[in-house]
């Protein structure tokens, strides 16, 4: 099994335009004094779910530490975890699941800390069609990305009789012309645009029936982790002040969003800036401060992606897939 996880992983970092020699070469040093240059990789286009990290670069957060800090836009098929676990980028940022599978494929990368407590992660329908929850699902037609996590969770945990799934379009054009079409969404994006343009969305988000991961993670690979403690702290220390910040007063960072992504409107940025806060400000996160991490919400989700069959179970320590040291000393 092992030598198998090893060629996996090395076709995955192939695929993303990097050689395998290329991505293990070790990282310069940086000179003396000066702010240290590193990259942060999203994993989707700047909107709404990126805004902390950027909240961090209007406020200077990341210079304050000694950062100078570049933010790389993602998009289809662009996945940062690759880039991190060789060392392409000194940081992504990803959701937990996929940070789980990556490790059982034996990628280098850790977590350090979750902004969004809640996944935005939900199934849209019309609120004409009198499903209220994911277990009223039925009869229609589904559009989600057949491939992940959570569409396997809801294959398993749902009835789902009569519908039929069929590939995520990317767009809610075929639900506005379809009372009986519903698609995988964010809450935080797609029914906006639905309702903009005169539909009537309802969303069943995907928490209710269990499947809940930490969404928008910050992460580095072992090696950064274990040879610039310091710099990983001080990214950490920044992006915390930086999610604080945004969760309190997004405009500002926004704005810089909207800059580097005009189809981000700042109407639909400042709509999801409101959900996201909901999703991240929870009882945690008010006892322990944000980004907050437990070891009990880390292996809940490793049980989940082993019923799946997506992990091989034994495969993944989930005590090495996080590490909660830099964010014990931050200011409650």
């Amino acid at each position: 099994m092992r030598p198998r996880l090893i060629y996996l992983w090395t076709i995955l970092l192939v695929g993303c335009g990097d050689s395998p020699r290329d991505s293990l070469e070790p990282q310069q040093e940086d000179a003396a004094g000066a702010p240290a240059d590193v990259r942060l990789a999203l994993n989707w286009f700047p909107e709404a779910e990126h805004g902390g990290y950027y909240a961090a670069q209007v406020a200077e957060d990341y210079g304050a530490e000694g950062l100078n800090v570049e933010i790389l836009s993602g998009g289809p098929g662009v996945s940062p975890v690759p880039r991190v676990a060789a060392g392409k980028v000194n940081f992504g940022v990803c959701n937990a699941d996929d940070l789980l599978l990556a490790r059982a494929q034996e990628a280098p990368v850790v977590a350090l800390m979750a902004p969004i407590q809640n996944s935005p992660r939900c199934i849209m329908v019309h609120a004409g069609s009198g499903i209220e929850s994911l277990m009223d699902l039925r009869d229609l037609t589904l559009a989600m990305n057949a491939g992940k996590a959570f569409a396997a969770y809801l294959r398993l945990h749902a009835p789902l009789d009569g519908v039929k799934i069929v590939p995520y379009p990317g767009t809610v054009a075929q639900f506005l012309l379809d009372q009986n079409y519903a698609q995988q969404a964010y809450a935080f994006s797609e029914p906006f645009v639905a309702k903009r343009e005169g539909g009537d969305p309802r969303v069943l988000m995907l928490r209710e029936i269990g499947f809940n991961p930490y969404t928008s993670v910050l992460i580095t690979n072992e090696r950064l982790l274990r040879e610039k403690p310091e710099q990983v702290g001080a990214m950490v220390r920044a992006s915390v002040r930086g999610w604080r910040a945004y969760l309190s007063a997004p405009g500002p960072a926004d704005e810089l969003i909207h800059r580097f992504n005009p189809r981000m409107s700042l109407e639909i940025l400042c709509f999801g800036a409101e959900i996201i806060k909901e999703l991240s400000l929870t009882e945690s996160t008010t006892q322990q401060g944000v980004g907050h991490m437990s070891c009990d919400r880390w292996a809940t989700l490793l049980g989940q992606l082993e019923e799946l069959g997506l992990i091989e179970p034994g495969s993944v320590n989930v005590e090495e897939a996080f590490t909660s040291e830099f964010l014990a000393s931050q200011e409650m």
